[in-house]
């Protein structure tokens, strides 16, 4: 609810059929007022009349003690107000009450009959006792008199709190209804913003997702190959010295290789680790700084892509990746078919990514099985598949203690659906075990 909202209700706290208590008091004084008018007009009035003084002095309190209900009532004020007027009282109340009736509610042909009905009386009554004082020799005007004293006074007492009464009455009605629209309005953003915490919250649930896949591919082929050359160094260590030197050699350049590329990624997140968390306090203030500060990261992101800032294994490093397993002691075939061409980087390190996980799954589950990859490019996709017969000796598969976390091959389904691809795994009846993926080259 806006401000101004919040103070309507608020200010919903008067008495009875009264919205504001100063608005019962400015009642209650107009009564008393009218009240006083009309006692003081009923003392001639009781005279003319033949009746007691005291009859007509009540009378008179109980007619402008009407104007209390104006609020409530306003044509039953304006019909008491018609009622008195030949007894010549209660103007104040018959001007309040034609005010409010024109600024309430109510259908315009109710308010024109009614403001009639006032102008007519009151035009009879002044003619009538105009021509009366003529007759009597009070006023020595002419005929022409007549008319016009009746039409001034009648439009003079009629005509200025209709118009003010209907002129505050749609002033009232639309500042209502730009309240209404504000709080309409602001309900609309409320909605907005909560989707938009959704759509932030789902996007951080990606990028979580995102990260620990990269992590997966990253550490697990780096460590594996780290974890199968330290068994061989320590198979030959006293026997091949030389041979124990080249392995750990090549356990310091995993380790190096993995290092540098944890440190891009823990720098891309760092980078990123600048945004402008929302202010519960006030959630509507905060969507526009939220929409720009994302707005200015997105930006900067493609910026360093397009730099180069942020740089990812590309399938021109395939031959690399297949050479590091060949040299863990992996029996390993590569083939390529078709001319090779530069790809989208997200298809790229697509590729690469999922004969990356494939090696390395075949170097926990099957080690010293020889491993088949095979690399496609067609018209409009790039297809890759890894396939290895099964293992030397059964016990070989977990010769080198590599744990397994289950998420590899949910991993590699992952990135390839998301580009569109199909992605197929699947244990052969020879025994071994294949992993397929074909990826839209656009």
């Amino acid at each position: 609810m806006t401000t101004t909202g919040e103070e309507h209700a608020r200010a919903l706290t008067g008495p009875w059929w009264w919205a504001r208590r100063r608005s019962a008091v400015l009642d209650g004084g107009l009564a008393l007022l009218s009240a006083v008018e009309c006692a003081a007009e009923g003392v001639p009035f009781a005279r003319e009349a033949g009746v007691p003084v005291s009859v007509g002095v009540v009378f008179g309190l109980l007619a402008g003690a009407v104007l209390l209900v104006r609020r409530k009532w306003p044509i039953a004020v304006v019909l008491v107000a018609i009622a008195v007027t030949p007894a010549e009282m209660g103007f104040l109340m018959g001007v309040v009450g034609l005010y409010t009736l024109a600024s309430c509610e109510l259908p315009r042909r109710v308010i024109g009959a009614l403001s009639g009905m006032s102008l007519l009386g009151t035009a009879v009554v002044t003619f009538v006792r105009v021509r009366q004082d003529m007759a009597r020799g009070d006023l020595t005007l002419g005929d022409w008199f007549l008319p016009f004293a009746a039409v001034t006074t009648s439009l003079g007492l009629t005509a200025p709190p209709v118009l003010l009464g209907l002129y505050v009455g749609a002033r009232r009605r639309l500042m209502e209804s730009l309240r209404e629209r504000a709080d309409s309005l602001e309900r609309e953003l409320q909605l907005l913003a909560e989707r938009a915490e959704e759509r932030a919250e789902w996007a951080r649930n990606e990028e979580r997702t995102r990260i620990a896949r990269e992590m997966h591919d990253v550490v697990a082929h780096r460590v594996s190959l780290m974890v199968v050359h330290a068994a061989a160094l320590q198979a030959v260590a006293r026997k091949d010295p030389e041979k124990a030197v080249r392995n750990a050699a090549l356990v310091g350049d995993m380790g190096r290789q993995a290092l540098t590329e944890l440190r891009e990624m823990l720098g891309v997140l760092r980078a990123g680790g600048d945004a402008v968390r929302r202010p519960s306090g006030v959630p509507l203030a905060a969507v526009g700084e939220a929409a720009q500060a994302a707005a200015s990261r997105a930006a900067e992101s493609r910026a360093a892509v397009e730099a180069g800032a942020v740089e990812g294994p590309c399938l021109s490093e395939l031959e690399e990746l297949v050479g590091q397993s060949a040299a863990a002691g992996m029996v390993v075939d590569l083939s390529v078919e078709g001319e090779a061409r530069s790809y989208p980087a997200e298809v790229e390190q697509t590729a690469y990514r999922v004969v990356q996980e494939a090696l390395t799954n075949v170097h926990k589950h099957a080690a010293g099985a020889k491993t088949y990859v095979r690399l496609a490019h067609r018209v409009s996709e790039i297809a890759m598949q890894v396939e290895n017969e099964p293992p030397p000796e059964p016990a070989s598969a977990s010769a080198a203690g590599l744990p397994s976390g289950g998420n590899g091959l949910v991993g590699m389904r992952e990135r390839v659906v998301a580009l569109g691809g199909v992605f197929v795994s699947g244990p052969t009846d020879a025994g071994g075990f294949r992993v397929s993926a074909v990826i839209p080259a656009a």
